[in-house]
């Protein structure tokens, strides 16, 4: 086992709590309360909840985790704005809630059906990706893995993994802004 220093003021002045607050795209991070930049308005939750029950009945937290898989991440509505949503919903006839489990799972009634066929094959969690490259989502969720590794290494590591870790983030980070140097005109760039 190896001695680390164990003063509690040089261990705090090096601690590194991971990226902070705002790393990412957007302006913020993603957490769990919805995409970087891109809200859905009220009104989709409404016909998202419709738009899923047609498949099949399901739970409040069903639906949520379903929108943000659909997404790529990008909505992820709280319950405080599905639970009303189906509430109302519930109110209008259109959905019933049946408990299962100490669970609600919410399906749709005959009227639900005609409100969901009226609206046809629109997805209100395609409106929200709608223009957005998929490049982004998978360069976002890059950088997750890459700063836990870090974080591991700054942790866990001798003092020369973490120097070559260094070395090996500050190069990454040179090639990132090379890329940006690049002319995106000019394909045999590299």
């Amino acid at each position: 086992m190896r001695s680390r220093n164990q003063n509690p003021e040089s261990r705090e002045r090096h601690r590194w709590d991971g990226p902070p607050e705002y790393f990412g795209f957007g302006g913020g991070r993603r957490g769990r309360r919805g995409g970087p930049g891109r809200r859905a308005r009220r009104g989709d939750v409404r016909a998202a909840a419709l738009a899923l029950l047609t498949e099949r009945p399901m739970h409040g937290y069903e639906m949520i985790q379903e929108l943000e898989e659909r997404t790529g991440g990008m909505w992820r509505p709280s319950p405080g704005a599905v639970y009303p949503a189906l509430q109302l919903l519930e109110d209008q006839g259109l959905v019933t809630a049946d408990t299962e489990g100490g669970k609600r799972l919410f399906a749709l009634t005959g009227a639900g059906r005609e409100q969901a066929a009226k609206v046809g094959d629109r997805k209100p969690w395609d409106e929200v990706t709608e223009g957005i490259d998929p490049t982004q989502f998978r360069l976002r969720d890059s950088l997750g893995p890459i700063a836990v590794a870090a974080r591991q290494v700054a942790v866990a590591g001798t003092p020369e993994q973490q120097a070559t870790a260094v070395e090996i983030l500050a190069e990454t980070r040179r090639k990132l802004y090379a890329l940006l140097a690049e002319d995106p005109a000019d394909p045999g760039t590299s």
